[in-house]
């Protein structure tokens, strides 16, 4: 009697296992659905920069080196007037790009000061060197690397080739030299009729034209950058736009 209900209980134990809720059969793999996958691909969100990690990587939060955006400036400018160490300001016109949708809006404060500045008259070529400082953000201030590659626009003004930074103006041209001189010789030429002197003359003419060449050979135009005038950055560094 005591092997039956032993046989029992084991028979019970068996079918209750088979009935067990927590039991599951083995299910095949399914392939993801249409929606999921285009949630996969869809680009991440963007939002504004708010100085916090969210517990995300700092690589996230860099606008790379390299990356070029157009600035205006707050005032103008000029080699006839500016001095060494005079501060200036710069709006950015685009955003900032940083990692997974992250960025910085555009009309962001950039403060600099001019490190150097060569008026027309000392080298024949106006140039100005502009130091970027500290980029303004509702955060705070963060420190900024950045150099001028281009002014847009005026195409009497650029970018040193090899001086990354430095904004030229134009020195003299020949033709401005040429002209000058036919000026000069004419102005020396008539001075030599009035006095009646042919030799004289010829003598004046040919000083006046070597004056005027080397006066004009030798002078370039002042450097103006009017206020609002745009100009094109690249980031020399990473630019994190978290708090420090």
């Amino acid at each position: 009697m005591k092997r039956l209900v032993r046989n029992w209980v084991v028979l019970g134990a068996m079918a209750g296992g088979l009935w067990m809720p927590g039991a599951v059969a083995a299910q095949e793999p399914r392939e993801p659905a249409a929606t999921e996958v285009q949630d996969a691909e869809k680009p991440p969100e963007r939002r504004v920069a708010d100085g916090e990690r969210h517990g995300l990587p700092l690589e996230v939060y860099g606008v790379v080196p390299g990356t070029r955006f157009l600035v205006k400036l707050e005032e103008g400018m000029t080699t006839r007037a500016a001095r060494q160490n005079q501060a200036f300001r710069v709006r950015t016109l685009e955003p900032l790009e940083a990692g997974q949708g992250i960025y910085l809006p555009a009309g962001a404060v950039i403060t600099g000061h001019i490190s150097r500045v060569e008026p027309a008259g000392l080298t024949g070529r106006a140039k100005i060197w502009l130091t970027f400082d500290e980029i303004h953000t509702k955060f705070g201030r963060l420190p900024i690397v950045a150099d001028v590659v281009a002014v847009p626009g005026d195409h009497s003004i650029k970018a040193g080739a090899t001086q990354e930074g430095v904004i030229e103006g134009r020195g003299g041209s020949q033709k401005d030299a040429g002209q000058a001189a036919a000026t000069g010789a004419a102005v020396g030429a008539l001075k030599g009729v009035k006095d009646k002197n042919t030799k004289e003359g010829a003598q004046a003419a040919a000083l006046g034209a070597l004056e005027a060449y080397l006066m004009e050979a030798g002078r370039g135009q002042e450097l103006d950058l009017a206020k609002g005038a745009k100009l094109e950055l690249e980031l020399g560094r990473a630019l994190y736009l978290v708090k420090e």
